[in-house]
């Protein structure tokens, strides 16, 4: 492999390690709010004991979400440089924004929380969690608000001197067209994953807990489970209708993203099917065996069954002329055409894996409706639970991760749609053996990661909640005895 080739291997296993703590960091922080808050209004010591326990799992996921976020941004200075250097005008005002606003929010106020602990009044230790939520969604928005602009690039002029894209409108930067759909997507694809995850929790200690002993957290694990579930379900439901309104603007501003999520190679002028599974040669250029919808991608595409859906060959067609012919050395392999099979396959797992997640939450709130708490005495049913407690965290976050494998592979070759190639983005200077040592480097070191993190996580999942303990009023504290971690 060349050092361009690398480069991409590199950043994909970053971005698609970290992003796998982003959604859950976004959606556990609302759960953990939500539960102070209940704490706070109506005293019941279950709520406070969930807070604290959801809340070391919060923490857990902040902290390797934030280690691994770090090395991001080092690889646009060390892998794309050449990128940088064209987009660094633009990208510096949202990201710079992200760091010391939202990123700063979310850290100071997520300590407030931990050491507030018996130091802070009650209403204002709950908001600081509600803080420490806003911090995540604005740290979305700005850095959803950077890749827009490669999805869409606008609010720019390019210099022809410097050779650099310049900043002219950052309002329409942070107004994108591409962004306004794709943030209200991930948020509440972030809503899908916390509440799978706080579902999961809830049916393992669940199925644990001692029914017939007086006093048994059964009843507080089948509420919690419950709130999870409704969360998945009703996030699963926003998910669906923000990705149609996403998917109408992607055909609109990347044609070639939409036919190639549907390996659609022939222009369709109406009633364009669906494909729910296709069977094709190995480099997708021959339908083999397919399963089709009939009329649907054209409403997906157009909002209308009998809207036209552009195919891959004819865009092929006008993109070299253009952009440049198949002898463009600016192109890889010739072509303006995405990996075909990588776009079918993620678009469809993004949306089978987050469909499954909302049938399961719906399985669950049918099994646990009228006071019924899940046990191990049913044995037939006791590998289908094991295996939900096991996958539903899991499934949501796999979505999202699917679907940003289809965001940005869809759009190559172009790192910036229609402006800028990946090929001309990447370190001149950089050799393939230095990007190779760093990518073994960050992959070793993110293997480790995930162990550290994956224990940590299930030994607090098994221990559960902590007992409850009231907590000493503010104003009976000794404030002259040590700041002690709250866990």
């Amino acid at each position: 492999m060349d050092a361009l080739a690398l480069a991409r291997w590199q950043f994909a296993i970053t971005t698609v390690y970290h992003f796998l703590f982003v959604p859950i960091t976004i959606g556990l922080s609302a759960v953990v709010a939500y539960y102070h808050t209940r704490w706070v209004r109506h005293r019941n010591p279950d709520d406070l004991r969930i807070t604290k326990w959801l809340g070391k799992l919060f923490t857990i996921n902040f902290a390797l979400g934030l280690v691994t976020g770090i090395v991001q941004e080092f690889q646009f200075g060390m892998n794309w440089s050449d990128y940088s250097r064209f987009v660094g005008d633009i990208f510096g005002a949202p990201l710079a924004i992200e760091a010391l606003l939202a990123f700063f929010l979310e850290s100071t106020f997520l300590g407030l929380w931990i050491f507030g602990w018996g130091k802070l009044p009650e209403k204002l230790h709950a908001a600081t969690m509600w803080i420490v939520h806003v911090g995540t969604v604005l740290s979305a928005y700005f850095i959803l608000s950077a890749n827009s602009f490669m999805q869409n690039p606008v609010g720019y002029r390019l210099n022809p001197a410097s050779g650099r894209a310049e900043l002219t409108d950052f309002a329409a930067v942070l107004t994108n067209k591409v962004q306004l759909v794709t943030f209200p997507h991930t948020i509440v694809a972030s809503y899908m994953a916390g509440g799978a995850i706080v579902m999961s929790v809830g049916i393992y200690r669940m199925r644990r807990a001692d029914t017939g002993n007086v006093g048994s957290d059964a009843s507080m694990y089948r509420r919690m489970t419950r709130i999870g579930a409704i969360l998945t379900l009703v996030a699963g439901v926003l998910v669906a209708v923000t990705g149609d309104v996403q998917g109408k603007i992607m055909t609109e501003v990347q044609p070639m993203k939409m036919a190639a999520a549907e390996a659609l190679y022939q222009t369709s002028d109406s009633c364009a099917p669906f494909s729910i599974v296709t069977v094709g040669s190995l480099d997708g250029t021959q339908e083999r065996f397919a399963v089709t919808v009939p009329c649907v991608l054209s409403f997906l595409a157009t909002g209308t069954f009998s809207g036209k859906v552009e195919g891959i060959n004819p865009l092929q067609q006008t993109y070299l002329q253009e952009f440049g012919q198949s002898g463009n050395p600016l192109l890889v392999d010739s072509t303006y055409l995405p990996n075909i099979p990588l776009a079918y396959w993620s678009f469809r797992l993004m949306i089978g894996v987050g469909m499954l997640s909302a049938l399961v939450a719906l399985v669950v709130l049918w099994a646990t409706r009228r006071g019924r708490v899940l046990t191990r005495s049913d044995s037939r049913w006791d590998p289908a639970w094991t295996w939900a407690a096991i996958l539903t965290p899991l499934m949501p976050v796999f979505a999202c991760s699917f679907g940003w494998i289809f965001t940005e592979t869809g759009r190559q070759p172009w790192l910036v749609w229609g402006t800028m190639t990946t090929a001309t983005g990447v370190s001149p200077s950089v050799s393939a053996g230095e990007v190779l040592t760093s990518m073994g480097v960050f992959t070793l070191l993110y293997g480790v990661l995930a162990v550290v993190e994956v224990k940590l996580f299930l030994h607090y999942v098994r221990k559960g909640p902590d007992e409850f303990v009231e907590p000493v009023p503010p104003d009976q504290v000794d404030h002259d005895a040590p700041l002690v971690f709250a866990y």
